[in-house]
């Protein structure tokens, strides 16, 4: 089986074949039914089927968006147009059903489910996020073993040996391990998923240096899993180890949010305790339970999405923390709904200025940056997270942070935001950090 799980979803032969197979689904329900030779009449159907599908998909957008308030920012019009012929086909085939035979009915199902099929792997595409068989179902994802005592700072032990002049004794592994560990919310009383972690092969040699730490969220909605499938954060870390003596930062990826669909805007508020979850026991948990550095100067935070956004506030609100970070497409300031209020209203009803004061921008307006960096990209087909970008550029550099802010050519809100700059974005924390090999 383990050949299936390698198979690509966002490339190669699997996708090839949804797409053609997908198109011969949509010629079949826009040929006219032999039960309905008249093709005007059929016509006229088609052009009904495709303005009803594209009407719902508005609609239930709208919903989502400003009813239900699912998620705070607009869902990508690349997603929004794959979905719409789904759902035309859906509604062609349902208009051949009432007067086909057995046999017709079921290649109209057919060819609804390749259209259907085809619009699923073209929206997949366009995130990145299931880039295999393997990361659809998780089956590499709990193959992952938990960390073990051998690689856990034993009582007393000291941070490692200094990096500034560190060579390896003894062979390194030719790549890095990942381990998963649950850390507790002592302090947060927040209950979350399990972490991941990569340790880069620099941290099983014989005198482990004390490497750098960088923490990374993930989108929402999603989950710590999220880095390892569409971030593929181990085949990164691993090239750029291998072309730096094996060394690169050890990666934490916590949970601030507990749960797929919930959303603690990484603050202290009513929903949840996520930035004392972070800061206090996620930050305590890697001192104590990694061999790190453990002067902060050497650490960082990232995220993609939800997570840059994190990232930005992390930074912001705890520079003596994480006086570095990689926001990939982040918001300009955490949301839960696209309108305002509503955000406010969740998370400190009645006290506008409780959430007002805990964000980025406003911090920044009162505040100093001149020992912190910060590196943000965003995709140049994704024009709402492209103003954040510019904004937050334009409100850090004045700040007095070190900025480097990248438009990625021919990608929306989608992992290659992160994937196309993030050894640059290494890089650049190597440089901040005075590790660069």
């Amino acid at each position: 089986m383990d050949w299936l799980y390698d198979v690509r979803l966002i490339d190669g032969p699997l996708y090839w074949a949804a797409l053609i197979l997908g198109l011969a689904g949509a010629g079949y329900l826009l040929l006219p039914p032999p039960a309905s030779p008249n093709v005007r009449r059929w016509i006229v159907r088609i052009i009904a089927a495709a303005a009803a599908a594209f009407a719902l998909v508005a609609t239930v957008h709208w919903a989502l968006i400003n009813v239900f308030t699912v998620f705070p920012e607009n869902i990508p019009d690349t997603v929004l147009l794959w979905v719409v012929p789904a759902v035309a086909a859906v509604l062609l085939g349902l208009m051949r059903l009432p007067h086909a035979s057995w046999p017709r009915r079921g290649t109209a199902v057919l060819a609804a489910l390749l259209v259907v099929a085809l619009s699923s792997v073209q929206i997949n595409a366009y995130f990145g996020l299931n880039r295999t068989v393997s990361d659809l179902l998780g089956t590499a994802l709990s193959r992952i073993p938990t960390l073990e005592a051998g690689l856990m700072r034993q009582p007393g032990e000291p941070d490692g040996a200094s990096l500034d002049s560190w060579s390896p004794q003894g062979e390194l592994p030719a790549g890095g391990a990942l381990r998963r560990a649950s850390i507790p919310g002592t302090l947060s009383g927040m209950d979350t998923r399990e972490a991941y972690i990569y340790l880069p092969p620099a941290y099983f040699a014989a005198n482990r240096p004390a490497l750098p730490v960088l923490v990374l969220i993930a989108g929402q909605p999603g989950g710590p899993a999220d880095w390892l499938t569409g971030g593929t954060i181990q085949a990164h870390m691993d090239s750029y180890a291998a072309a730096h003596g094996g060394v690169a930062p050890v990666v934490v990826i916590p949970d601030p949010n507990g749960s797929q669909s919930a959303n603690t805007m990484c603050m202290d508020s009513r929903i949840a305790r996520a930035d004392t979850y972070l800061t206090k026991d996620v930050a305590g948990w890697i001192s104590s339970t990694l061999v790190v550095d453990t002067n902060h100067s050497r650490w960082a935070t990232g995220g993609f999405s939800f997570g840059g956004t994190c990232a930005v506030q992390l930074a912001t609100r705890h520079p003596e923390l994480f006086p570095a970070a990689l926001a990939f497409s982040a918001e300009a300031e955490p949301a839960i709904a696209k309108e305002r209020q509503k955000t406010i209203d969740a998370a400190f009803p009645g006290d506008p200025e409780a959430f007002n004061r805990q964000t980025p921008l406003a911090i920044m307006k009162q505040q100093r940056f001149e020992s912190s960096g910060l590196y943000l990209t965003a995709g140049q087909n994704d024009p709402e997270f492209v103003g954040y970008l510019r904004t937050l550029a334009t409100a850090a550099e004045s700040a007095g942070f070190t900025v480097r802010a990248y438009e990625v050519e021919n990608t929306g809100h989608s992992w290659d935001t992160s994937s196309r700059r993030i050894a640059d974005a290494l890089d650049f924390l190597m440089d901040r950090w005075g590790l660069r090999r």
